[in-house]
Parts: C-alpha cells; sequence; structure tokens
C-alpha cells in the first residue's frame, strides 16, 4: 500500500513541544518520530484490533460457531473438488488415447479459442467492463481506507478528551493545592497577629504591675516617713537628757548637710535642667504637698511648743532635710520610671519598625517572584508563537510547491486524457469503416460478449465485494451495452462518488494489477507520495473540454 512520508518537523525521542490554546498552555511529550509509522492492510489491521479486544462469552462461541461452519464449508469444497478429479480421472480411463491428428486439431482449436479471448478482451465493452470492474474494486478499497481513517480519527478524538480531561484534574488540583497554600498562608497571619497581641497584653499587664508596685513602694515610703517623724517626736520628749549629745549630733549632721547641700546643688543644678518640664507637670501636686506639710508642721509646732528655740530650729532643719531628701527619693523614682518607659516605647518602636520592614521585605520578594514568573512565561510564549509562525510559513510554502505540483501534474494527466480520447476516436472511426464487413460477425461477438461479461460478473461476486457494487457494476455493463456512447462517462464511474468523505490526505490509490492498468496507470501521479484529492480535482477538466 503506497504511503507519503511525512514532511513535517521530526523530533527526538522523549522531546516535548508545547502547544497553545485559547485558554491554556500544555506539554506533550514526543513518544516516537511519527516517520516511523508502518502503514498495514486493512485485513492485518482488523485482525489486530479483534484480537485486542476483550470478547464477551457469547461473541467467544459466536467466533467458534462461525470458525467451525468455515471448516465443514471448507471440508465440503474440498470433497466436491476430489469428486471432480476422480470424475476427470474416470472419464479419461474411459475415453482411449486421441489420434495425432485429433490432438492437433484439438491444439489449433484451443490456440483459435484462445486468439478470440485476446481478440474480445481488446472489444471497447469488455474494456469498458473491466474498467467498471477496477473501478468498483478501487472504490471498495477506497471505502475500507476511509472506515479506517474514521475508526482512526475517533480514536484520536477519544485520546484526546482523555488528555483534556487529564490536564482539567491537573489544573483542579493546582487550584486546590493553592487555596490550601493561602488558607495556610491565613492561618500563619492570624497566628502572628494573636502572638503580638498576646505580647501586647502580657507588656501591659507588667506595665500595671509596675505601676502598682511604684505606688506601693511610693505609701510605704511616706508611712515610713511618717513613721520616723512620730518616733522623732518621742525620742525629742523621752530623750531630754540626751540633749547634749543631739546637739553634738545635730552639729555632725549640719556639717554633713552644708557638705551634701553644696553637692546636692550641683546635683540639682543639673537635674533641674532636665525635670523643668516634670516640675511644672508637678506644681499642683508639690503645692497640695507644701500644704500638708505645713499643716503637720503645725501639729508639730503645737506638740513641740515646749522645746526650746533651739530644738525648734533643729525641729525645723531636720523637717526640711526630710522633704527635700523624700522629694529626691520620689525625684529619682520618677526618672527611673521615665526612663523605663522610655527604654519600652524604644523597645517597642524598634519591633514595629523590624515587624515593618519584614513585611516589606515580604512583599518586594513575592512582587519580584511574580515578575519573574511573568517574564519567564512571557518568553516562552513568545518562543513558541515564533516556532509556530516558522511552522506555518514552511507550511504555506510546501502547500503553495505541491499546489504547483498537483496543477502541471493536472495539465499531464489532461494531455494523457486527450491523447487516449483521440486514441479511442480513431479506433471508432477504424470500427466504423469496418461495420460493413462485421455485420455477420455481430451477433455472434455479441453472444461471447455476454458470455465474457457474465463470467466475469460471476468472477467479480466471488471476489468479496459487496451485493450493492456488483449490482451497480451490472447495471453500467448494461447501460454501456444499449447506449455506447457512455464509455466516456463510465470511465471514472466511482471517483465521485462520496467526495465529502473521500476528502483524506491520507488515503492512497492501492497498486492495481490487471489486463487493464497501463488505461488506469494514466490516472494516477508519477510521485508515490501523490494523494486522491488532486486527481479528482483535475479530472473533471475532461467534461468541460468536451
Amino acid at each position: 500500500m503506497p504511503h507519503s512520508k511525512p514532511t513535517s518537523k521530526k523530533y527526538q525521542k522523549g522531546e516535548t513541544i508545547q502547544i497553545i490554546t485559547r485558554d491554556q498552555i500544555r506539554s506533550i511529550k514526543i513518544p516516537r518520530d511519527p516517520s516511523d509509522s508502518i502503514n498495514l492492510p486493512s485485513a492485518e489491521f482488523k485482525r489486530i484490533i479483534s484480537a485486542s479486544q476483550v470478547t464477551t462469552k457469547e461473541e467467544t462461541e459466536a467466533l467458534k460457531e462461525a470458525y467451525r461452519r468455515k471448516k465443514e464449508a471448507e471440508f465440503k469444497a474440498a470433497e466436491e473438488r476430489k469428486r471432480q478429479l476422480y470424475e476427470i480421472d474416470l472419464s479419461r480411463t474411459e475415453n482411449p488415447a486421441l489420434a495425432d491428428l485429433e490432438r492437433d486439431a484439438q491444439k489449433w482449436s484451443e490456440y483459435l479459442m484462445k486468439r478470440v479471448n485476446a481478440e474480445m478482451e481488446q472489444e471497447e465493452e469488455i474494456k469498458n467492463l473491466n474498467k467498471l470492474i477496477l473501478n468498483a474494486q478501487c472504490q471498495s478499497i477506497r471505502d475500507q481506507q476511509i472506515q479506517e481513517k474514521k475508526k482512526i480519527q475517533a480514536k484520536l478524538s477519544k485520546e484526546e478528551r482523555r488528555l483534556d480531561a487529564m490536564m482539567e484534574v491537573d489544573r483542579l488540583k493546582a487550584l486546590e493545592t493553592e487555596g490550601q497554600i493561602e488558607e495556610l498562608q491565613k492561618k500563619q497571619r492570624v497566628k502572628g497577629m494573636q502572638q503580638l497581641h498576646h505580647q501586647i497584653q502580657v507588656r501591659l499587664e507588667e506595665k500595671q504591675l509596675q505601676d502598682v508596685t511604684k505606688e506601693l513602694e511610693r505609701q510605704h515610703m511616706q508611712e515610713t516617713q511618717e513613721k520616723m517623724n512620730l518616733e522623732d517626736l518621742e525620742a525629742l520628749e523621752k530623750k531630754k537628757l540626751q540633749q547634749q549629745r543631739l546637739h553634738m549630733e545635730v552639729m555632725r549632721i549640719n556639717a554633713e548637710n552644708i557638705q551634701a547641700k553644696e553637692q546636692r546643688r550641683e546635683e540639682e543644678r543639673l537635674a533641674d535642667l532636665r525635670i523643668m518640664e516634670y516640675n511644672q507637670r508637678k506644681l499642683e501636686q508639690e503645692a497640695e504637698y507644701e500644704a500638708e506639710q505645713k499643716r503637720v508642721k503645725r501639729e508639730k509646732e503645737s506638740v513641740i511648743s515646749r522645746l526650746r528655740t533651739r530644738q525648734e530650729k533643729v525641729k525645723d532643719y531636720m523637717a526640711e532635710q526630710n522633704e527635700r531628701h523624700a522629694r529626691r527619693i520620689q525625684e529619682i523614682s520618677d526618672r527611673q520610671w521615665r526612663r523605663e518607659q522610655k527604654e519600652l516605647a524604644l523597645k517597642k518602636a524598634q519591633e514595629e519598625a523590624m515587624l515593618r520592614a519584614a513585611r516589606m521585605e515580604q512583599v518586594h520578594c513575592k512582587e519580584r517572584f511574580l515578575s519573574m514568573e511573568a517574564g519567564r512565561e512571557r518568553a516562552d510564549f513568545n518562543r513558541v508563537l515564533k516556532v509556530q509562525e516558522q511552522a506555518l510559513v514552511r507550511q504555506k510554502e510546501m502547500e503553495e510547491k505541491q499546489r504547483e505540483k498537483a496543477l502541471r501534474h493536472a495539465d499531464t494527466i489532461r494531455q494523457q486524457i486527450r491523447e487516449h480520447e483521440l486514441s479511442a476516436i480513431a479506433k471508432r472511426r477504424e470500427i466504423f469503416q469496418q461495420a460493413h464487413e462485421l455485420t455477420n460477425e455481430d451477433h455472434e461477438r455479441l453472444v461471447r460478449l455476454n458470455e465474457v461479461k457474465e463470467t466475469k460478473l460471476k468472477k467479480l461476486r466471488t471476489m468479496g465485494l459487496s451485493e450493492k457494487c456488483c449490482k451497480e457494476v451490472e447495471r453500467k455493463a448494461r447501460d454501456c451495452t444499449q447506449n455506447p456512447q457512455c464509455e466516456e462517462q463510465q470511465n471514472l464511474p466511482m471517483m465521485h462518488k462520496k467526495s465529502s468523505e473521500a476528502d483524506l490526505s491520507t488515503t492512497f490509490l492501492p497498486p492495481i494489477s490487471n489486463p487493464a492498468k497501463d488505461t488506469v496507470r494514466n490516472l494516477q501521479y508519477s510521485d508515490s507520495n501523490t494523494c486522491l484529492p488532486p486527481i479528482r480535482n483535475a479530472l473533471p477538466q475532461r467534461s468541460r473540454n468536451q
């Protein structure tokens, strides 16, 4: 069976190509070079297909029954041939050997019969009948090829749908995976926010605890100071006898206080610059505190009115020192609290800045990744588009070359057809010139023609063609017998039938071996890769030229 070599690009085994459609891009792996394909006869292809299908028990029984019937028919045919051979042998034994003259006469009659048969084969009606038979055989083979092509196309379509379904499943799986990744990222973000909120709550609780601790310490210091004041009053009342020692202690304390005062003045000078703003907010508190101290002082003065003026001065001085000491302790505590608050705020700001920087870095990384992915996909798309454009250009060039080749070959075919027509016209003229000489032989020729036709038609039925095809050949043979001018209309009776189904670029004419092969060969391309549709496009020119 002739076949054409594919003109498409050769692919290496294991290579993948990308196919871009309207809504997706998919990669297909090339399992092997398509040029290595093998064309099988239809019988072998049907045998392989039937062997690859799993049959049921009923089908197996039916096949066995058909095989058994076939064997019985073959056995009966063999018995019939055996019987015929036996009868022939029996007839030979019954009839004596012929004489030499009879054998020569028999050989001469056989020779004449062969010449008559050869001349009958050259008759136009027999030629037309041979053409009809050849066309019927070609059409039968062509129908089988079309059916095989349809089956192959159906299988290819089924495989394409299966691949599309697989790609759809892969796409749904990818979407599901992407959704799971987004859900996981969302959970991680929520978890991070919860951790951050928890840290904020812990720090607020720590701050509140520190505030409560500081308040308790302040109250404790105040209570301690009041207790010390009461103890001092009791000590003054109980230790009148120790005034001298107290006086010496006071002098020593005064000296230390003077020295401490100088030092405190320097410290206060530096501290005042730092706590000026704080003092402005504490003026009201200090006023209340001083009023309270004055009230306490008045109470103390009423209590120690019995003391001497010197003791009152000492007490006033001690109260003033204690007040300053308490104020200094309070200021130190406030400065420490403000420093801690500032450190906490600075640390919180640094953490927030780090979180913002990390978030911005993640956003930038994602943007860069998306940009790189888009660039890569764009480059792949442009590369595939360029390859497809080059393939389209090459395909157009090949189609143009094939079209020019088909036109040239069509001209050659038309020339051959014209030559054939001229030859047929010349033959008909010779027949018309000799018609008056063949009047007596017409009856015998018609009888012989009918016998040959009947023989050929019976032989055609034994070839396995369909009943419809055989009846069509018989009808056209009768039409040609009744109307001799139908010869040119019957040259290609089957070529234009089912033109829509036969428009397949891979369906080729099978090689033909018969007495009229020279006539049919003129209708074929000399190139083994030339397919049938261009012949159909070229042959109708004959009727228009006529």
